[in-house]
Parts: C-alpha cells; structure tokens; sequence
C-alpha cells in the first residue's frame, strides 16, 4: 500500500497517509484540523544499508544484524 505525504494548506500539519487506489483524495481531510484545503507533497524515503560483513548491527538498519538484506 503507498503511503502519501500531505501538507495542509491551513494549520501547516504535515502528515502521511497509507491509501489504497480506490481511496479518493477529494475526501480526504487533515488529520489535525479537519480542513479538506490539503496538498500532497514529495515523500522522499531511504533504505538502509547493512555493512559489509552483514554481522556489524551497530551500522546495520537490522536491530538484530541477522537479517539477510
């Protein structure tokens, strides 16, 4: 399921919604005010790099260091 980043155009609540592609984005509303003057906005996301040995967890994105990314 994507998830979008809003901006609403009245209190300045920057959120993120989890939407399926049947959701319509016209009856969506802010999630601190309630206004429906809202804009989606770029999301930018990262992806974390496990280190080389794959066991390092102090540098791994893995809590554990045993996943097997």
């Amino acid at each position: 399921m994507p998830i979008f980043s809003y901006v609403c155009k009245d209190c300045n609540k920057e959120f993120d919604l989890f939407l399926q592609a049947r959701d319509a984005e016209d009856k969506l509303v802010c999630v601190k005010c309630g206004s429906k003057n809202i804009q989606r906005v770029f999301s930018s996301f990262s992806i974390g790099s496990g280190s080389s040995s794959g066991n390092d967890s102090q540098n791994s994105s893995c809590p554990t260091g045993t996943c097997p990314f």
